[in-house]
């Protein structure tokens, strides 16, 4: 071992870091682009010969049988990626004294088994379940845990025990894996919401690494972030409207796992020394973060489980009532409730990374603002059809859809 790796390894273990690879990070996030996007293509013809093809159903919104099974290429992407950063001397810090890198890729290619299964030959709500709480548990025995929870109320930290942090880390990959699957209904959706939540969460977490001087801890969810970034944006040109291929669930269980995986990297990685305990915000930004990245498919999730629950039937049962339907039928087109959902997640995920590293007052302006102008956007057609007296204008708009 040389001189320069012998301080490199000082640095790491001692938390000082030599800097922020925003260079390197870029380099994952293009190299998983280009594969995700090149393997794509040629997923989607084995696709078909291989028969995971979804062919149309009266609460889907497609008119025409389109391949599946897109997961694939995104899993591609997000590996290649990951693998690409393991070989940059910037960054292998990041798999030598941490245990998530390994463990993110083992429940990554679990959890895309499951799917590919799924898209193919279809699995029942309970084995599907299964097959995430077994890809969550892999993150778990591996080592990628929840390790404590900051309380608001007095600064306090509490630091969890195995078990305490082994239940909430399955408890949370299951909320988010099947909050991305629930809105996985239009094209482009799913993997456009993915894009800005790993963009957000790359961001807070190089504000992260630079708060901790390029901590070895802090490199984890910065790299998952960066490959599925790049993975979400190589799938887009293939996946939005009118899509050639969707994800299926082997893309959408991914993508939310991912999310799981990296918020969970991050959770136990702010010490207190870092902020001080005056500086709650900072010390909540993981937990804020992931709220604020799916807090739209979450309330999908538990308004589909509310209405289906009420109606009798299982929780998991398909319907066509989902927001994005909602939005189809109050006289959007497919490609405006896509972009407006972007812009929902968008303004509460970058509100909240920017609250972190910026001025908040400032921010919460600028949050207050978006938000206001995303409610605007999305009512204006419900308001437009006040105008009309719910004439032939609305009709039109359903003919075109």
């Amino acid at each position: 071992m040389t001189s320069v790796d012998s301080a490199a390894v000082v640095l790491a273990q001692s938390g000082q870091g030599a800097g922020v690879p925003i260079r390197e990070l870029l380099l994952v996030l293009l190299t998983a682009a280009v594969v995700t996007f090149l393997s794509t293509g040629l997923i989607r013809i084995l696709a078909t010969k291989f028969g995971a093809v979804a062919k149309p159903r009266d609460r889907d919104v497609h008119v025409t049988p389109t391949p599946r099974m897109g997961g694939v290429g995104i899993y591609f992407g997000l590996v290649v990626g990951i693998l690409f950063a393991q070989q940059l001397p910037a960054l292998t810090r990041g798999f030598e004294f941490t245990p998530d890198m390994g463990a993110t890729l083992v429940a990554a290619t679990i959890i895309v088994v499951v799917g590919i299964i799924d898209d193919r030959w279809g699995l029942d709500a309970l084995t599907k379940f299964v097959g995430q709480v077994t890809a969550a548990g892999v993150l778990v025995v591996m080592g990628v845990s929840w390790i404590v929870i900051y309380n608001p109320f007095d600064g306090s930290t509490l630091v969890l025990d195995q078990l305490q942090g082994g239940l909430i880390t399955v408890a949370v990959a299951a909320v988010m894996i099947n909050a991305m699957n629930f809105v996985d209904g239009l094209d482009g959706l799913a993997a456009g919401l993915g894009l800005i939540a790993a963009v957000a969460i790359c961001i807070f977490s190089v504000g992260l690494l630079l708060d901790q001087g390029g901590d070895v801890s802090a490199y984890p969810p910065a790299l998952i972030a960066a490959a599925l970034a790049g993975a979400c944006l190589g799938f887009l040109p293939h996946n939005f409207q009118p899509a050639r291929i969707f994800m299926g669930d082997s893309g959408s269980m991914l993508i939310g796992l991912m999310l799981a995986a990296v918020s969970t990297s991050a959770s136990g990685r702010i010490p207190l020394s870092a902020y001080g305990s005056r500086d709650l915000l900072g010390l909540l930004s993981p937990l804020i973060l992931v709220g604020a990245v799916t807090f739209i498919p979450i309330l999908d999730l538990l308004l589909a489980i509310v209405r289906r629950t009420r109606a009798g039937v299982s929780p998991f049962s398909p319907d066509k009532m989902h927001l994005h339907h909602r939005l189809l039928q109050i006289g959007h087109s497919h490609r405006r409730v896509v972009l407006l959902l972007y812009l929902w997640v968008g303004v509460l995920a970058f509100g909240a990374v920017g609250s972190s590293l910026l001025d908040r007052t400032a921010v919460v302006l600028l949050t207050a603002g978006g938000l206001v102008f995303a409610l605007v956007v999305t009512a204006v057609p419900s308001l437009r059809h006040q105008d009309d007296g719910g004439g032939g204008r609305t009709g039109r708009r359903k003919r075109v859809r």
